[in-house]
């Protein structure tokens, strides 16, 4: 991309158009003021009568002229920042594209290759098996990425409906990760209780499994240890509890500790090695969380020292027991 030479740059054409507003207005009523005052002079000095010149009232004149361009300044600062925000937009728009693109296409170009294959060779059972598993393995990555796409249409259009069931938290990670060992094989995950106490909240379930499997793939892929760990810890507080997910992976800068929850966001250079990802993993994370009433932030004592992401709950702050569907809270006991 070229780039724009700093006399050209939006953000100095509008401070200066701004400074040379301000500027036009302090020299127009400083020369009237300068104009008033001899005129006034000349009056007095030749007695002449002040109802044939200009009055003081004319000082109307100015407040009217100072509100005029108040509106102005105004005016050209709310357009400039409606401009940043498409040019936000835009580049949210040019990196969805970029990221998705590789997402969407490889799975897809994979599995013509594999059908291909099918298609002019005579391969045996064996081999046909392992292919039909890689494209398994496709398709269920290909939904995934279009899974994701639209649950973050529905979160960020608020048309998803919560359904809070209140469960033990320990228990349902536990049970998830479980459930869930495949998906993780080569990782060692361990959850810690100290307090041995339960810690129940009303969660929306499947959003809540899409947290845990975010939070657990990004602690498996951004890792370059032979064996990947991951510790979720509970701990209780004077109001609420923690939950924190920590791993010993590549870990994290201190400027990016924040910028990891934004869309598209994604933390350095990507390895070929290493899976490439659509950067919204964490940012579904931040977004569950807050639609829980909580909240979520990142630790890391630099890189290569692993990452802690630590989510807050208070269950006083949670929606109510009685909001929560009878149906829905029977189904979690069953699980459980």
């Amino acid at each position: 991309m070229r780039q724009i030479r700093w006399y050209l740059h939006p953000i100095f054409i509008f401070v200066f158009s701004l400074v040379a507003l301000g500027l036009s207005l302090f020299l127009y009523i400083y020369w009237y003021v300068e104009v008033s005052a001899r005129l006034q002079g000349v009056v007095k000095s030749f007695d002449l009568d002040p109802g044939q010149f200009l009055e003081l009232e004319t000082w109307v004149v100015i407040v009217v002229l100072s509100i005029l361009v108040a509106i102005i300044m105004v005016g050209i600062f709310i357009i400039f920042a409606y401009n940043v925000k498409i040019v936000r937009l835009y580049r949210l728009q040019h990196n969805f594209i970029n990221n998705f693109t590789h997402e969407l296409k490889t799975p897809v170009t994979s599995m013509k290759l594999y059908l291909e294959t099918f298609q002019k060779y005579d391969l045996p059972r064996s081999t046909q098996l392992k292919y039909i598993e890689y494209m398994l393995a496709d398709v269920s990555r290909l939904t995934g990425n279009i899974n994701s796409i639209l649950s973050l249409a529905k979160l960020e259009s608020k048309l998803y409906e919560l359904n809070p069931v209140r469960v033990d938290l320990v228990q349902t990670v536990e049970r998830f990760c479980r459930q869930n060992s495949h998906l993780f094989q080569g990782c060692a995950i361990k959850v810690h209780n100290p307090g041995g106490r339960a810690f129940y909240y009303p969660v929306d379930l499947p959003l809540f499994e899409m947290l845990l499997i975010n939070l657990l793939t990004n602690a498996i892929k951004y890792n370059d240890s032979q064996e990947p760990t991951v510790d979720i810890t509970f701990t209780a507080l004077q109001r609420g509890f923690t939950l924190s997910i920590k791993d010993n992976g590549l870990g994290l800068r201190k400027r990016e500790r924040k910028k990891i929850f934004k869309k598209f966001y994604q933390v350095g250079k990507k390895e070929a090695s290493r899976e490439a990802g659509s950067g919204l993993g964490l940012y579904f994370v931040d977004n569950i969380v807050r639609i829980h009433n909580g909240r979520v932030k990142a630790e890391s004592e630099g890189p290569g020292q692993g990452t802690t992401i630590v989510i807050t709950l208070d269950p006083d702050k949670a929606d109510s027991p009685s909001e929560v569907s009878p149906r829905r809270e029977a189904e979690a006991e069953e699980v459980q």
